[in-house]
């Protein structure tokens, strides 16, 4: 079987990486991990995940593990890949484990010290609040809402640690702190704080059948996502590297159904909390959703050409 002979240039000619080699000799099975890993030894950089590799042409950085490295049209054409030290590494189901994790700290910490958090919030704006609830007992709607979230995240726990697969190992040391700060202060932190307090709208909600139908998005957005997740895990068989067009599972509808089911679910969290503090994370995450979305679909395009049909929408049918 016939190798692959690539030249090896710095991607940051102002911080080249010592030790690189000129050139690499590769198998023809060769995908982007093994590259990793063989530069990195030659090199004597002792996590391989810190070596980025990219296009000699567009620049940009070979993200999935698996691909083979004859797949990539451009590297075989120009005989060269670009390589940078990312730096400090750290896992991406690390990093998933650690986001999730503020809500669940948070939402529990509101509930057990509300009689010590809220009078003094009270006490404060009492001329801009509405009249706290009498009694310490929570709402029906509260407790509901309580269960919803923990439930939510209890989830997003279990599949990162037992379902998703990752197409890249790592990210960048510092993004736990960026993503981390997005769920635990605005999913956490607002969140909490705003929904058990004696005077909030959950506190306040009488309406059940709007818990009723948020109760309805909530299970089908949730069960709908971990379908999802699940297909996504086991559309690529052991030992395959070829990537392939998900169908089925609403990707007849967008681009990331995952995501469009997300939102589903959070709507009915929405409902029943009636949380503003949720309402503005969501409507962050949304749009954070819709530009992975577009990653998504265009990689998609490129990768599969007329195979692929084309999507207009990539997280909501005829809004996004």
């Amino acid at each position: 079987m016939a190798g692959i002979s690539l030249k090896v240039s710095n991607r940051s000619p102002k911080k080249p990486i010592k030790g690189l080699p000129s050139s690499i000799d590769l198998p023809e099975d060769a995908n982007v991990e093994y590259v990793k890993k063989q530069l990195a030894g030659a090199a004597r950089i002792s996590d391989f995940n810190r070596i980025g590799i990219f296009d000699p042409v567009s620049k940009k950085t070979l993200k999935d593990k698996n691909s083979l490295i004859r797949e990539q049209a451009d590297v075989i054409k120009h005989g060269e890949i670009l390589v940078k030290d990312l730096g400090p590494q750290i896992a991406w189901r690390t990093v998933y484990m650690a986001e999730y994790f503020g809500p669940l700290v948070f939402h529990p910490l509101f509930l057990g010290l509300r009689h010590y958090v809220y009078p003094p919030i009270y006490h404060l704006f009492k001329n801009t609040l509405p009249e706290p609830n009498p009694g310490s007992e929570l709402s029906a709607t509260q407790m509901i809402a309580f269960g919803m979230i923990l439930a939510h995240f209890v989830k997003r726990e279990l599949e990162t640690m037992f379902v998703h697969k990752f197409s890249a190992n790592t990210m960048p040391a510092a993004y736990i702190i960026r993503n981390s700060f997005f769920y635990w202060v605005f999913a956490g932190l607002l969140g909490g704080l705003e929904i058990y307090a004696p005077f909030s709208p959950a506190a306040k909600a009488e309406n059940m059948t709007i818990n009723y139908i948020g109760l309805a998005l909530y299970f089908f957005g949730e069960i709908a996502n971990a379908n999802v997740h699940y297909y996504l895990s086991t559309l690529r068989k052991p030992g395959e590297t070829a990537r392939k067009i998900p169908k089925g599972h609403g990707f007849s509808l967008v681009t990331c159904p995952n995501y469009m089911f997300e939102i589903i679910a959070w709507i009915g969290i929405i409902m029943v909390a009636r949380s503003p503090a949720l309402v503005l994370f969501i409507s962050i995450g949304t749009y954070f959703m819709w530009t992975w979305g577009w990653g998504k679909e265009k990689a998609y395009r490129k990768q599969f050409g007329d195979k692929y049909k084309k999507k207009r929408y990539v997280i909501l049918p005829g809004i996004a």
